[in-house]
């Protein structure tokens, strides 16, 4: 019986060994490329626009006691409704111009803002902004959404959200969790984890001295591994970085199109999919043959302002308030992603 004994505890610890010897190789070789790859600002350029005589200049105040600066721009038509437009990281409130003219043309309010530390929004003292979504950027849309439902003009059937980037993601998290948002487009938005996780799959056999071992990691193993390392980072920085993967199904029934590059580096076409599997429907994913992070306006303008136009005519302007989804109707199947 002693002898029974001591063979199962000797097949214990080969059977730990392997995964054992696994975290411990990740942890110690491997998260530390994750913290300084994550910190790292993407290599792209920064669009700016120039200032136009017809915006109204807006200051707020965040709960946190920052200035942030924005522009309201009003439409020289009947308005149909008001959009939020959420800027790409770095860029400046004049960027939303080429995004939003055709919109505002045919009926719509535009309101934009710089994120903290952005253009000439008030930076945080010991923070600096990157292209992942924080609670810092969730406060400044949430600061912005207050200041459309106090002004003395707001809609009260509620506003539409449109962003790129980083503000769509931003933007977006806000809007899964306040009804007064209708309707959203995202172009280029993204996650933390379900963009982490896929690059990690791929740095572990550049970085790893093991490859044999790098083969067998599961992702689900990954994705403890990421928020191992965001818990890190998160010290660092002194920040925390909120899940859009989880608050994303609250958004529906409200409609979601998104708008993603098909060949984006960034956030790759696959991590797109991922996110939009997330969300409930009515949902569109129009997947941009050839364009670039960002790029899906200048590769298919036409046919980007025809089906923005078309979505907010649709869902904000025409479109009665939806009632919140009942849970019975959470699985519905997904709609087919459209290509030009």
């Amino acid at each position: 019986m002693e002898w029974i004994w001591i063979s199962l505890g000797i097949l214990l610890l080969v059977v730990l060994a392997v995964p054992l010897g696994l975290h411990w190789h990740v942890v110690i070789n491997y998260i530390p490329v994750v913290l300084r790859i994550f910190q790292e600002k993407p290599l792209f350029i920064m669009p700016f626009g120039k200032p136009t005589d017809d915006a109204e200049g807006v200051a707020l105040s965040t709960p946190d006691g920052l200035t942030l600066h924005g522009i309201y721009l009003r439409t020289p038509k009947p308005r149909k409704g008001v959009i939020l437009f959420g800027l790409e990281f770095g860029s400046n409130r004049w960027a939303c111009l080429p995004y939003c003219e055709f919109l505002r043309d045919a009926g719509y309010d535009i309101f934009t803002f710089e994120m903290r530390g952005q253009g000439e929004s008030a930076a945080q003292p010991s923070y600096e902004p990157l292209q992942w979504v924080t609670d810092f950027e969730v406060i400044d849309f949430q600061t912005a959404l207050a200041y459309l439902k106090g002004r003395p003009d707001r809609d009260p059937r509620g506003i539409g959200f449109f962003g790129l980037s980083k503000g769509g993601s931003a933007g977006l998290m806000v809007a899964a969790q306040d009804d007064f948002v209708r309707c959203c487009v995202v172009d280029g938005a993204f996650a933390t984890l379900t963009t982490m996780v896929p690059f990690m799959a791929k740095w572990v056999m550049i970085y790893t001295s093991m490859p044999w071992l790098a083969r067998i990691i599961p992702n689900w193993y990954l994705a403890i591994a990421a928020k191992i390392a965001m818990h890190q980072i998160e010290k660092l920085r002194d920040c925390h970085y909120p899940s859009l993967e989880d608050v994303l199904p609250n958004l529906a029934p409200r409609p979601l199109l998104m708008i993603h590059g098909g060949a984006d580096a960034y956030i790759k076409p696959e991590m797109a999919r991922t996110l939009f599997g997330l969300a409930g429907d009515p949902k569109e994913l129009w997947m941009v043959e050839n364009a670039k992070h960002n790029q899906a306006f200048h590769i298919a303008a036409e046919e980007y302002k025809k089906k923005v136009l078309a979505f907010f005519d649709q869902h904000l302007a025409n479109g009665s308030v939806p009632a919140k989804q009942d849970a019975s109707d959470a699985t519905r199947p997904l709609n087919e992603p459209s290509a030009i």
